[in-house]
């Protein structure tokens, strides 16, 4: 079996994989929340506004109004982050994450016959520090 018919083969299996399967429910849930998509959607209305704000000519830009929707595109951030659906798709996600860096790291270690030692900044992927 060649290189690409054995990456393909370990794709088929990842896919199976609980944690890949986890990702796809929890992003379903997500683009389904019916909260999320209206936060979503003035999000979306805010960020245009300021666009249009901030391509005026310094002259005619509003400085307390490009405050108070930037006021609003945070708060509307935070609302979203503090969904259940967002913080159950980004733990899948990261849970998805970690797994390629393992699987990475055993094929690396396959290749060269080494642990990846590298740091990631990720400290789950982490041995310890040096």
């Amino acid at each position: 079996m060649g290189i690409f018919e054995l990456a393909a083969e370990l794709g088929k299996t990842l896919k199976n994989d609980k944690r890949l399967i986890a990702l796809e429910e929890a992003r379903k849930a997500y683009e389904n929340d019916e909260r999320v998509g209206k936060l979503m959607t003035e999000y979306e209305v805010q960020q245009k506004a300021i666009q249009n704000e901030v391509a005026k000519a310094a002259a005619e830009r509003n400085d307390e109004l490009l405050k108070m929707i930037q006021a609003r595109i945070d708060a509307i951030y935070d609302q979203i982050v503090a969904t259940e659906t967002y913080k159950a798709l980004e733990k899948a996600q990261n849970d998805v994450n970690e797994l390629m860096e393992l699987v990475n790291s055993t094929i690396t270690f396959n290749i060269t016959g080494e642990q990846p030692s590298s740091c990631t900044h990720d400290c789950s992927s982490c041995g310890g520090c040096h």
